[in-house]
């Protein structure tokens, strides 16, 4: 996970631009100011729309937008697989080809970045359809088992029982429309340009995609798991950035839209510029999930403010201006997270303390719809409304 916010120009990190010695001609402060201008608000946006569709992913019945809750043992593990991740990714990098390593990788977020895509912009391009386009329904489902257990393994009501028959397990199920597909095809022309450009606007739209797609599906079950999530990658980063100059190496190596770019000297060159500043998408999709959090915490309380919300969306803004004012100063590659998370966790806790809130926002519990003990309460809710049903009938 490439979490460190970086500078080519002062020698942290490199560009995707030409590597044949010369030295580059110093960025301008306009095309600086314009570039980290545009990676925050880059990153800004993913985090707001992200936030906004997770409180309707959280309240959706689809089974393909189900969201993916993150446990307390979840977040205490993830800066361990991250760490190991991370050092494969560096050790592959300096004992294979790193060119053959880069096409196998850009293939594979080809067709991830399509999906992610698709199902980002789907909403929007709605509006765009007439009223009259022929939208059909479709279902790709792929369950376990055979016999009668697959003729009732979408739990249709058995003739004349009024009963459903047990649901076979579902591997996948994914529900899509004519209008989808439209919106993967368009998508499919994005990813093309990116497998055969390498652009760095078709790097952005797969990056943001990505990040808008973690926070609306990637949820904290409370703000205790989001507290250990947070302070365990604040160590992670830190130690990877300045411990050892393995963050700053794979981030250069690595050719995937795992990180927002945007060039310094776009004023000079336009759309071919080369002198790219970068934003790892880690920086976006850990604090977002956790600002998401507190928005449905928000809506929870029931008071019709989102003081929680906006609190930590601005402390976001404070915390990456921060780091990109460090980073300039000391020019050096930082770790985002060392600045945002303290800001994205303090600042919420002190408006907290200041409204006596504190136990409100700590007992704040999400579910988790595939945690098995739910599952089950649900299935035992449909068979007793169903036998309710069926007593009726018979009476």
């Amino acid at each position: 996970m490439d979490s460190a916010l970086t500078d080519p120009h002062n020698g942290s990190a490199e560009g995707a631009g030409p590597t044949n010695g010369t030295t580059r001609p110093p960025s301008t402060p306009e095309g600086i100011a314009l570039a980290y201008g545009s990676l925050l608000l880059m990153a800004l946006l993913p985090i707001f729309f992200g936030a906004l569709r997770s409180v309707r992913c959280a309240r959706g019945k689809n089974a393909s937008d189900m969201p993916e809750t993150i446990t307390s043992r979840d977040a205490a593990r993830f800066p361990i697989i991250a760490s190991c991740t991370l050092l494969g990714l560096y050790l592959f990098f300096k004992i294979f080809s790193q060119e053959y390593i880069n096409l196998l990788l850009s293939m594979y977020f080809f067709v991830l970045g399509i999906l992610a895509l698709s199902h980002t912009i789907s909403p929007f391009m709605n509006r765009f359809f007439p009223a009259n386009f022929p939208n059909r329904q479709y279902q790709l489902l792929f369950t376990q088992g055979s016999g009668e257990n697959k003729e009732g393994g979408r739990g249709s009501p058995a003739p004349g029982s009024g009963l459903t028959r047990p649901l076979c397990p579902e591997i996948i199920n994914y529900e899509f429309d004519t209008k989808d597909l439209v919106c993967l095809g368009l998508s499919s022309i994005v990813g093309v340009w990116y497998l055969l450009r390498k652009h760095w606007i078709a790097n952005n739209l797969f990056g943001l995609a990505f990040s808008l797609n973690g926070v609306e599906l990637l949820h904290l079950n409370n703000v205790s798991t989001g507290c250990i999530l947070l302070g365990g990658l604040f160590i992670y980063d830190v130690f990877w950035v300045f411990g050892t100059n393995v963050m700053v190496t794979v981030a250069k190596s690595f050719e995937a839209p795992i990180k927002l770019v945007f060039p310094q000297d776009l004023l000079e060159k336009g759309l071919e510029a080369d002198n790219f500043a970068m934003l790892g998408l880690g920086d976006i999709v850990i604090p977002g999930i956790f600002i998401a959090l507190l928005l449905r915490f928000d809506i929870s309380l029931k008071k019709n403010t989102h003081t929680y919300f906006y609190t930590s969306f601005a402390a976001y803004i404070f915390g990456l201006g921060l780091t990109i004012f460090i980073m300039h100063i000391f020019k050096h590659a930082q770790p985002a997270l060392l600045y945002l998370v303290p800001a994205c966790i303090g600042f919420p806790i002190l408006v907290a303390l200041a409204k006596g809130e504190v136990t409100e926002m700590f007992s704040y519990e999400e579910s988790n719809p595939k945690d098995p003990a739910a599952v089950t309460e649900s299935k035992e809710g449909t068979e007793a409304s169903a036998s309710k049903g069926l007593e009726k009938k018979e009476k």
